[in-house]
């Protein structure tokens, strides 16, 4: 019930897909030669890419993209067994988070040595290089160090304003350039924050039947790193 006696109207619990096709990524010179190299594919200087970036950078978008292309077959870094081992020698294969620190080293050198010897690919991604991974098997650190390491920058203004405006599109709702440029702003600059405060305003949103403007932009941008179900009175 609100302040004023009437019934507050809540969202329905309403699943949105993010779309992670090439047409909905959205290049700048924060993630280009990322992009390039992922669609240059097979033309790969190295058998082994290495997306590196913080968690929400792209890597995983990026990393569909490449699979939609090359059929490539999905690997799990701390499960690296005799199926991925035999689907390395006909196709690509794709490891997302392959810093955990649950790796199986053993098994990821197996891996790259029968990548190398079929001459198919291999595409990690990552938050960081393997420089600073931990990595235990001197043999593996060697492979991985021949690889082609590409970082993703901090997103710019251009890519934040973008995604902003793509993950509305998502949801069907227009936003105007006036409220994404004041976003853009304000909001800390990593695309999870851009996914938070977009979940956050369009509820906000639906909550008041109310379009989204820069007033309404105002009350949540600086809420935009918490959870969507954390109190109001929890934050610190």
């Amino acid at each position: 019930m609100s302040r004023g006696g009437r019934p507050q109207q809540l969202p329905l619990e309403l699943a949105h897909g993010e779309a992670r096709t090439r047409d909905d990524l959205v290049v700048t010179p924060a993630n280009e030669r990322a992009v390039t190299l992922v669609e240059n594919w097979p033309d790969w200087p190295a058998p082994l890419l290495i997306l590196a970036g913080p968690h929400g950078s792209g890597k995983s978008h990026m990393a569909e993209i490449w699979c939609s292309r090359s059929g490539a077959f999905r690997a799990s870094a701390d499960a690296i067994g005799a199926e991925v081992l035999a689907a390395a020698e006909y196709r690509p294969v794709l490891i997302d988070d392959a810093d955990t620190a649950r790796r199986d080293e053993t098994g990821l050198f197996h891996l790259i040595n029968v990548i190398r010897a079929a001459n198919t690919h291999l595409l990690m991604t990552a938050r960081s290089f393997p420089a600073v991974w931990g990595v235990q098997l001197p043999d593996l650190l060697s492979r991985l160090k021949a690889a082609t390491m590409v970082e993703i920058n901090e997103p710019d203004d251009m890519l934040l304003a973008g995604v902003i405006v793509k993950l509305f599109a998502d949801r069907q709702v227009a936003i105007e350039p006036h409220v994404v440029r004041f976003l853009t702003r304000r909001i800390e600059r990593s695309l999870s924050s851009v996914r938070d405060m977009v979940e956050k305003l369009d509820r906000l949103a639906l909550e008041r039947k109310s379009r989204i403007t820069r007033a309404l932009a105002a009350q949540v941008v600086g809420e935009a790193d918490l959870s969507l179900d954390e109190p109001l009175h929890q934050r610190t």
